[in-house]
């Protein structure tokens, strides 16, 4: 479903964080806030009537910092963040099957392998508290409160925007296959069916006894620990998790017309190599991605989540700066006529 449903939302945390600094387009960033604000919900309501619990645990500041900036640059340049890059691989996108192969092996050598001792000297720099709601003592439905109302803000407002009617192709489906297979998703709409799919997945993965939601980091490093040394025992909900992401990414691409192999040129399979590298060190680093942190540990309030997420957005912003030239037309350059099709 999460496959299924990132691939036709074209739903790309790096996207979101991208635009902030390269067209100042906040739209895809409000998606995400009102992503986490539905979670959130789910969340609560799922812990206030004890189906699942909740952990809570010291907040690793340096570490939330650090692995941020890394994840964030990298994934620009690996062109997609965690779930991103494993939809585009469903899609076909040769540059996403190299960032996502050295990503989940970097993990795996961060959190399991030679590189698990720096990881867990970083992380093991904390304060105590480790979430809002108990370094305030307050309940964490006043936060609840206030996210949903802000998400409901931008929401409105985008929508707004999006309301306009557009040109489109003459429908080739009809009723539901044009709904799922064709028609363009709404990004808000896309962000609750994603906030919906995150807070059914405490309980199901919960009853396997891993008491966690939505995860993309520590089950890819599980996949390749398993690939690499056959350790059956690794195989858990979240590596079912990942899998499932590339299956449910492919059905969707191949029923909407999408999938193409597509195999880039020599630099564009650098950076993704690199870019994979880099998300992989940072993501280990900082316990989580764009998932586990930006939509999973901001869901709970958790300082590491919204540190990190601050952090990817600001490492994001320099890889833009750095690597990305613009190619906006000179001002004295006649401004070509735009057309309907």
């Amino acid at each position: 479903m999460l496959g299924f449903v990132l691939q036709r939302g074209r739903f790309c945390v790096t996207g979101a964080f991208r635009d902030l600094t390269l067209t100042g387009n906040t739209r895809w960033f409000s998606a995400l806030i009102v992503l986490i604000a539905v979670h959130s919900v789910g969340l609560f309501l799922l812990s206030t009537f004890t189906v699942i619990t909740l952990e809570e645990s010291p907040f690793p500041w340096l570490a939330s910092i650090l692995g941020g900036l890394i994840f964030g640059f990298s994934m620009v340049l690996a062109g997609g963040c965690a779930t991103g890059t494993y939809y585009r691989a469903g899609e076909g996108l040769v540059g996403s099957w190299f960032a996502l192969i050295f990503y989940a092996l970097v993990a795996a050598i961060m959190k399991t392998g030679p590189g698990a001792e720096l990881t867990t000297g970083l992380r093991s720099i904390t304060v105590d508290s480790g979430t809002l709601q108990s370094s305030t003592g307050l309940s964490p439905w006043v936060f609840v409160v206030v996210l949903v109302a802000v998400a409901i803000a931008v929401a409105v407002h985008h929508q707004r925007k999006l309301s306009a009617p557009m040109a489109t192709l003459p429908p080739r489906k009809t009723g539901i296959a044009h709904l799922l297979a064709e028609k363009r998703w709404n990004p808000f709409a896309t962000a609750v069916v994603i906030g919906v799919i995150a807070t059914i997945a405490w309980p199901l993965s919960a009853a396997t006894g891993r008491n966690s939601g939505l995860g993309i980091t520590t089950p890819s490093a599980n996949l390749a620990g398993y690939l690499t040394t056959g350790d059956a025992a690794l195989v858990d909900w979240g590596v079912m998790l990942v899998i499932g992401i590339l299956i449910g990414s492919f059905i969707a691409a191949k029923a909407a017309g999408e999938f193409r192999i597509r195999i880039p040129d020599q630099d564009a399979v650098i950076k993704s190599i690199l870019g994979g590298i880099g998300m992989g060190v940072g993501a280990a680093i900082a316990g989580g991605c764009t998932v586990g942190n930006a939509m999973v540990s901001t869901a709970q309030f958790e300082f590491q989540g919204w540190t990190a997420t601050f952090f990817m957005i600001v490492g994001a912003g320099v890889a833009v700066k750095t690597t990305i030239r613009s190619r906006q037309q000179p001002a004295s350059a006649p401004v070509a006529e735009s057309r309907t099709v």
